[in-house]
């Protein structure tokens, strides 16, 4: 059952119960808490004592006094008279024995109904019974305290003056009702429309945005929905371009690993075959197999380096290190590399000690990838710069090359894992070097920046704090 039918029967259940409801109760505050007579209960007794005289043919005295005290048996407080068409009371129940004259008989009603709603007096009401050619009389009468103290009369002449007069009672008893069913509705709609769109979420097809500015509790989840459904929207896109880049990688690493290959097996059958002309030849051949087996370890490094990072295996040991030192060690190392390659490396490091708290192997993990990247895309330029400056409490670290340098719409994408440039840069590895090093940076507290001008300048530029505010 839909919240809308619940809706309906509640209000119909509702309605049906109040009116009951007020019935009952007006029933038992009428009998317990407004005791006495009303209009309709004399009127009751008087037309059963007539009916009685009626049955029992008693008109004379003998035969009415019997039906008069019977009744006045049952309502004690009620006074009850038998009088003949020339004024003399026949029988009355409280005794007495008189004739009345009109004055006397005005005197009794005089000031009715006014005398109901008095705090002293008696009220009299007449009845008439007419009987071969001969009327007689019974008068009934009770102290104003004895009546019902609230009481509500009018008169209609039809039923459709009752209907005119009453309608207006169940109309405004009905706008309460109709007032919630309108609220209820309301918000059945909105609820209707955010299922609906909760349905409709998924990670691929068009996101359905809901408009509702109201600050109660379903706007302000109409609101999380929003945010939600943008959230999984963009989640969705990254995922699917983090499968292309996958599925790119998987398709560069294939085509990587088989060209170094297939050059190792035709160089490693031409020295089994013995093909090889001189030693010269064969130490060319020796060299091309390890250069290119070095190249396949270190795609297969890089491969561990993307499991280390899916799996959160980048775990920081923060430690004193003199990072002058660090960074000379590590520029020895290039030297000797491109020894002999008409680079020419220029070195800034100061002469004393550049101390911070950091983790020496990631720190010397993350420039070493900026080395490799600058000297792999900026080879062309010939021109290796490393820096290394301390500015209050925040060290710098610059790497930097002349080469064809990165465009201004890569800026930003060069730090994503497995990106790789489309022009200028573009050349062997897995696009994972700058992501690792932007990671490394991150857990250090630190920024990394990248300025290039090409043929000009490419800079990449690590800035870590001496000492981090909270290690991770």
């Amino acid at each position: 059952m839909n919240i809308r039918t619940k809706l309906w029967l509640v209000t119909l259940v509702s309605v049906v119960s109040s009116i009951a409801l007020v019935i009952l109760l007006s029933k038992v505050v009428a009998r317990y808490w407004n005791p006495g007579y009303d209009l309709n209960q004399l009127k009751a007794v008087s037309n059963e004592v007539l009916r009685a005289v009626d049955q029992q043919g008693a008109i004379g005295r003998e035969g009415i006094q019997s039906v008069l005290d019977s009744a006045h048996r049952q309502n004690p407080a009620l006074r009850l008279e038998w009088i003949a068409d020339d004024g003399t009371v026949l029988y009355d129940t409280a005794g007495l024995s008189q004739r009345y004259g009109f004055k006397q008989l005005a005197d009794r009603m005089q000031n009715m109904p006014d005398t109901l709603w008095s705090e002293d007096g008696t009220i009299t009401l007449a009845y008439s019974v007419s009987k071969g050619g001969h009327s007689w009389y019974l008068l009934l009468s009770l102290p104003s305290e004895a009546m019902k103290s609230g009481q509500y009369y009018f008169f209609t002449r039809t039923y459709e003056t009752l209907i005119i007069f009453t309608l207006p009672i169940p109309i405004s008893a009905m706008v309460p009702y109709f007032l919630s069913l309108w609220f209820f509705s309301s918000i059945n709609r909105r609820i209707r429309k955010l299922n609906t769109a909760l349905n409709q979420v998924s990670l691929h097809g068009d996101m359905i945005v809901l408009a509702d500015k109201s600050k109660d509790e379903i706007g302000q989840l109409t609101r999380h929905y929003n945010e939600m459904a943008q959230r999984i929207h963009s989640q969705s896109g990254q995922i699917e371009q983090f499968e292309n880049r996958r599925r790119l990688l998987l398709s560069n690493l294939s085509h990587d690993l088989r060209t170094p290959l297939t050059m190792i097996l035709g160089y490693a059958e031409t020295i089994r075959a013995g093909l090889y002309q001189n030693e010269k030849e064969l130490h060319t051949s020796a060299k091309i197999i390890l250069q290119r087996s070095r190249y396949m370890d270190k795609l297969l490094d890089q491969l561990l380096s993307i499991s280390r990072q899916e799996a959160g295996a980048l775990d920081l040991h923060l430690a004193p290190v003199d990072l002058s030192e660090l960074v000379r060690k590590i520029v020895a190392d290039y030297l000797l590399f491109l020894d002999g390659q008409n680079f020419t490396v220029e070195v800034e490091i100061p002469d004393e000690e550049v101390e911070a708290l950091v983790d020496a192997s990631l720190v010397e993990r993350a420039i070493r990838n900026l080395l490799d990247n600058a000297v792999r895309y900026g080879s062309d330029g010939h021109f290796l710069g490393v820096r290394l400056a301390q500015e209050g409490e925040t060290v710098c670290i610059t790497v930097k090359d002349t080469g064809k340098g990165v465009a201004p719409e890569d800026h930003e994408r060069v730090f994503e894992r497995f990106y790789r440039a489309g022009a200028g840069r573009k050349g062997d590895g897995l696009g994972i070097g700058l992501s690792i090093v932007k990671e490394i940076v991150a857990l250090h507290k630190g920024e990394i920046h990248l300025r290039s001008t090409p043929h000009v300048e490419t800079l990449f530029q690590i800035r870590l704090p001496v000492t981090p505010l909270s290690p991770p």
